[in-house]
């Protein structure tokens, strides 16, 4: 003790306390700063890192949402297609897009880590606008807004218009996982305090995506029709390039995961050495199975996880024989493979019938880039004198969101949170079943209002003329605003699910499943789409979905996928009350 009353600090306390501050100093995840050394938890990271990748995420998407939200007019206008095939090649393009982070996130989990992934895509992206802008000023150039020029003939137009469209959705696609699962990645998950805030991450970047919508349904979708389709499209390659100038200035306050390697080839290291160790018995204590020793797992960028009972045959790739030994003492990754391994596998395994039974979600929600519009194009779409475009009217359904998501998380998340005793109120999977609910309204919704309509089209003998029918377009906004309610649920419980329930070294990937899942329903409804006319429309019967909908029966369209949606919902509660969650060393 000093002569102030205050006590010495011994040599050997120093050196431990200097150990302490720095373990406090660095991250407990493992991450890393850009230069590759133990990331600062003062200086990187948390709000002020994520934020860049949320304003990268808005600039992005709203390019890509003002293309998405008015293609179906720009392929019946400009291109003439008929209601049928642009509603089908619309869910098509939304479904690559939602299907290319797959490839994406792959490329980022297994080789070249998110930041760098998500850099390339962008870029591609980019590519894939400035196309857009080509396709669009080469008729200008030669002889008018309407005239292709002569060497130029109407199918070589369109490939470069479709390649163009294909690369802004590959592009825009592969990063989508990578900046969402970066932006997560932000925030420690051996901090108490970040782990909460990385729960709010996912419902403020959905809010903020929603903005960019809401900006591309009203402002973007008006210049295109107004201004031309050059200037949609120019505007939307700056805005992605602005995007990626302010991902890159984030570069020295990110935290970076090491790549674990390549997980497809983890997978099949356990289905292989549980086959070869099939006729083995398990051992009664699961600790016997094979983990290597201490805290750290074989997986780079990956904690330890616990073992699980069910899918015991894939347990036996752990199973711990003498003969697994190679001359050099290392154990053969193809027949013995940790608990944490096998335990990916059967993680996966267990999100698949979630991943299923959620398809029908994202299979109502492409209707609003397809059917819905072609149902507000034969309404009345003025409001006094004002005009509102059909495409224009999505902007409910982001308004929607935009005023749910802070209600959700400031007011519902507390009450729920009375009742459950839970941080966030309420599971992923709870938040995903209440969003297939309010679906299945939508659809409802929708189906009253077209059948009101055709009523009033029959009334005033308009069947066989394809005009607009006397009923304001206002009639479709608690369809749009029941689909928003439904995605502040879904979207982001599914996203969070993912994220939360995925293998540390897979987080990119099991993200993706999610896109994937919106991919697969957009594919679903495109099918559906193209199946109707086949199995409704013959000989004097114009079909559920014809080219004059006033003569057609879209009502009963609304109704069946209404009652797929139901059927879907009942599914998903069956496979959530027997879904077991991971568990963490």
């Amino acid at each position: 003790m000093d002569s102030k009353g205050q006590f010495l600090e011994s040599p050997l306390l120093e050196e431990g306390n200097s150990s302490l501050k720095n373990a406090i100093q660095h991250t407990g995840d493992g991450s890393v700063c850009i230069r590759g050394y133990p990331a600062s938890k003062e200086h990187t990271g948390k709000w002020k890192a994520s934020t860049l990748t949320i304003v990268c995420s808005f600039c992005t998407y709203l390019a890509v949402s003002s293309i998405a939200k008015n293609l179906v007019s720009y392929l019946t206008k400009v291109l003439h297609e008929t209601n049928v095939a642009a509603a089908r090649n619309v869910s098509t393009w939304q479904g690559t897009n939602y299907l290319a982070p797959l490839f994406g996130a792959f490329i980022a989990d297994s080789y070249m880590g998110k930041y760098w992934t998500a850099l390339i895509f962008c870029i591609i992206s980019i590519i894939g606008m400035l196309m857009l802008v080509l396709s669009a000023t080469l008729p200008l150039i030669y002889t008018g807004p309407n005239i292709l020029p002569d060497c130029m003939d109407t199918v070589s137009y369109q490939y470069i218009i479709f390649f163009g469209l294909y690369m802004v959705a590959i592009g825009h696609g592969g990063q989508n996982p990578c900046v969402t699962s970066f932006g997560a990645d932000q925030f420690d998950d051996s901090d108490v305090e970040e782990r909460t805030k990385k729960s709010s991450f996912f419902s403020w970047s959905y809010f903020i995506l929603n903005v960019g919508s809401l900006i591309s349904a009203i402002i973007m979708v008006w210049i295109q029709d107004h201004k031309g389709w050059i200037w949609g499209f120019a505007i939307s390659a700056l805005f992605v390039a602005f995007g990626v100038g302010i991902f890159l200035l984030g570069s020295t306050v990110y935290r970076f995961q090491k790549p674990g390697g390549s997980p497809v080839a983890r997978v099949c290291q356990v289905i292989v050495a549980a086959s070869l160790n099939f006729n083995k018995d398990l051992p009664c204590d699961s600790s016997l199975l094979y983990e290597i020793p201490g805290q750290v797992s074989a997986i780079d960028g990956s904690r330890k996880l616990e073992h699980t009972t069910g899918l015991e045959f894939f347990d036996k790739a752990a199973i711990v024989m003498s003969s697994d030994r190679e001359s050099s003492g290392l154990l053969n990754k193809w027949r013995i493979c940790t608990v944490t391994q096998v335990e990916e596998l059967k993680i996966l395994i267990r999100m698949l019938p979630i991943w299923a039974t959620m398809i029908l979600f994202p299979t109502v929600l492409a209707q609003m880039f397809s059917t819905f519009i072609e149902q507000g194009m034969v309404m009345d779409k003025h409001i006094g004198s004002f005009e509102i475009p059909a495409a224009s009217f999505q902007s409910v359904d982001v308004v929607a969101v935009l005023v749910l998501v802070p209600v959700y998380e400031r007011i519902l998340v507390p009450v729920f949170k009375k009742f459950t005793g839970m941080a966030n109120g309420i599971t992923p999977l709870q938040r995903m079943g209440i969003g297939l609910f309010f679906a299945t309204l939508s659809m409802v919704s929708a189906a009253l209002v077209e059948s009101n309509r055709l009523q009033i089209a029959e009334y005033k003998g308009l069947v066989d003329q394809n005009v607009a029918v006397p009923m304001s377009i206002l009639w479709q906004g608690p369809q749009y605003f029941l689909i928003g309610a439904g995605e502040v649920f879904s979207i982001i419980g599914l996203n969070q699910f993912f994220y939360e329930e995925s293998p540390d070294a897979m987080r990119s990937l099991c993200l993706s499943f999610s896109l994937a899942n919106i991919s697969a329903g957009t594919y679903l409804s495109s099918l559906i789409v193209s199946l109707v006319p086949v199995f409704t429309a013959g000989v004097g019967r114009p079909g559920w979905i014809p080219d004059n909908l006033n003569e057609g029966h879209l009502d009963r369209f609304y109704w069946m996928m209404a009652g797929l949606c139901f059927l879907s919902l009942l599914a998903f509660v069956f496979c959530a009350m027997r879904y077991k969650c991971k568990k963490v060393s």
